[in-house]
């Protein structure tokens, strides 16, 4: 089945079409055909899903445009660059071209940086630092604003494109944003920050992603990390991270799976951390590597 035999805008009925674009996506091999079904046609009908889904019981008519949403997405163009926004925790981020489209798995990421932000304002520090090196839409800097407000959060991206998407995602947010490398970015500020945290772009040179939607549409300079290994930026992260962070501040990287045995071998050979520790998503894949930074001898 193909998107040119649906019929929505001539008397369809919304479960007919979205029972018909299920199984368009399904042909084009899009991995959760049945609810980006339904977010297409709530995109342009504004009702929620939990209203979507009872209309769905009805007659309610198709909306216009719907099989042409439809056909995008069966080209593999991903949802979020159809629809606009990204859903990230308690965050709706403006995403589009130029742009890596943040993950869920990300979300664990910022919940290991809130729950140490947090045990910082138990201590008694009131306006806790945290810097995100390679912001990207700005997901992770965003909620940890939007879930701390008490937090100063920085957000550091060298992307053109990135940068003008985080910039419209964190301006509402109070987060001082900037543009530059995370190599060498914030250089007036090393020393200052209780928190840093990335998600650098970590897949190795050769390794290109089966999924068209990444593959295509990911913009190439947040995917891969430089290097065969994909390890250079990853390894620069960890670098800045002891440069900016306080004596006993607090780094967490996200990386792949495969990557988290050497990730911490890399940290704990530099001799500048502690307590290196790997945590998992929820899918319980190796995803995310923390540390605390070492403080020097006493003189």
């Amino acid at each position: 089945m193909t998107s040119e035999y649906m019929t929505a805008g001539t008397g369809q009925s919304l479960a007919d079409a979205v029972s018909e674009a299920t199984a368009i996506l399904a042909d084009a091999g899009v991995p959760s055909p049945r609810v980006d079904a339904e977010l297409l046609a709530d995109h342009l009908m504004g009702v929620g899903l939990g209203r979507l889904r009872a209309m769905l019981l009805g007659d309610a008519p198709a909306p216009a445009g719907y099989a042409e949403l439809v056909a995008e997405r069966a080209r593999r163009i991903p949802l979020q660059h159809i629809t606009g926004v990204a859903h990230f925790r308690y965050l709706q981020l403006a995403v589009g071209p130029g742009v890596f489209i943040p993950r869920p798995e990300t979300e664990s990421v910022v919940q290991l940086v809130i729950d140490r932000l947090r045990e910082l304002l138990r201590a008694g520090v009131a306006r806790p630092r945290v810097v995100d090196l390679g912001t990207g839409s700005g997901a992770i800097a965003g909620s940890v604003a939007h879930e701390v407000p008490e937090a100063v959060v920085h957000a550091v991206e060298y992307s053109e494109f990135a940068h003008a998407w985080a910039a419209k995602n964190l301006e509402p947010l109070g987060v001082t944003l900037v543009r530059g490398d995370l190599r060498d970015a914030l250089q007036e500020l090393n020393g200052t920050f209780d928190v840093v945290v990335s998600n650098p772009p970590y897949i190795p040179a050769e390794a290109i992603p089966n999924e068209p939607e990444v593959a295509l549409h990911d913009p190439p300079e947040a995917l891969y990390g430089g290097g065969a290994d994909g390890m250079d930026l990853p390894t620069a992260a960890a670098a800045s991270a002891a440069r900016l962070l306080v004596p006993g501040g607090y780094f967490v990287m996200e990386h792949a799976e495969v990557q988290a045995a050497w990730i911490s071998a890399m940290l704990a050979g530099t001799g500048l951390w502690s307590e290196v520790t790997t945590h998992v998503d929820l899918n319980g894949k190796e995803r995310a590597t923390s540390a605390v930074l070492a403080s020097p001898p006493a003189q």
